[in-house]
């Protein structure tokens, strides 16, 4: 009891209620906006045409949005792509002109703001398009459902339980700020979203372990005091994990340029988010729903000793 109270530095479970609100209120405005608002899907769902063309020189981002505007592609989302010198232009479906023809046009249109040649064009239809959106989502549900398996398999179902909870949290929250912001969702987003998956089970099944371990190990304690005990002690490797790859993620943001924007965003979104849910969403789910030293406890052997238990 002594080890478990000197290693008690913070609270965590003593907070689980208040957090577990807040998440409430967060998923439940997430849901919202997603049912209201909806996500922004980009051309790679949508469909339509990408062109990629080259200046000379520098180019004004204003003055080919406003040249495109005025010849008639208001919708057309303007951006630099690697540097100054490169634009990236997405446009959606038109009726009646191919891609080729899309493409000329728009050509022309650009030369007016300055010397410029065409990279690459690409067209997606709309049954490609709904195709990926369908693939996208099915690729996500698979991966909660081997996680779910997995977890249970490796560890108990209470914390099969507990991580799936924290894993649909962190999806849910990242993708209703994408829909609060508008924010342009296309398969590089997407992949962000099965990379959150995959670092914050990562980040789960670390303090999942220590819990196991201090369950089998500490022969009094709560598990509420057995689970606040493991919390603290990997909370210096989860904040040293998560800071280093926030500082990754933040050089990607400011200096990666716009077109990797959005999959920088949502693993800046997801790290927060999961490191906060491994934390609270994980072990206060496990604990709610009951998770105790027998559970975790390895079968015996008949006629084996049981093992010294620390005091």
């Amino acid at each position: 009891m002594e080890i478990i109270k000197q290693g008690m530095k913070l609270d965590f479970m003593g907070k689980r209620k208040l957090a577990t609100l807040i998440s409430a209120v967060l998923i439940v405005i997430s849901l919202f906006s997603l049912m209201t608002l909806k996500l922004n899907p980009g051309i790679d769902f949508t469909g339509g045409t990408l062109i990629e063309v080259g200046y000379s020189a520098p180019a004004e981002l204003s003055r080919v949005r406003s040249a495109l505007e005025q010849a008639g592609f208001g919708e057309a989302i303007v951006q630099h792509f690697g540097t100054a010198q490169d634009v990236l232009i997405r446009l959606a479906p038109r009726e009646g002109l191919k891609a080729a023809e899309l493409s000329s046009e728009v050509l022309k249109t650009l030369q007016t703001t300055g010397e410029v040649s065409m990279r690459r064009v690409e067209f997606v239809g709309p049954q490609v398009g709904d195709e990926l959106a369908e693939d996208g989502g099915l690729a996500v549900l698979f991966s909660l459902f081997a996680i779910l398996i997995y977890v249970a398999l490796r560890f108990e179902y209470r914390f099969s339980v507990g991580a799936v909870a924290a894993l649909v949290h962190d999806v849910i929250l990242t993708l209703g700020i994408f829909s609060l912001l508008q924010i342009e969702f296309d398969l590089t987003v997407l992949a962000a979203i099965l990379a959150v998956i995959g670092y914050s089970l990562n980040d789960t099944i670390v303090v999942f372990d220590r819990i196991r371990e201090n369950f089998r190990k500490l022969r009094k304690g709560t598990p509420v005091e057995v689970i606040n005990f493991s919390l603290n002690q990997t909370l210096s490797r989860t904040l040293m994990t998560s800071v280093t790859t926030l500082i990754v993620l933040l050089a990607l943001f400011f200096l990666g340029g716009e077109i990797i924007h959005g999959f920088a965003l949502a693993l800046i979104i997801g790290v927060v988010v999961g490191t906060y849910s491994s934390i609270y969403v994980a072990s206060s789910t496990t604990l709610a729903l009951g998770i105790s030293k027998e559970d975790l406890m390895p079968p015996q052997k008949e006629g084996a000793e049981q093992p010294d238990s620390v005091v």
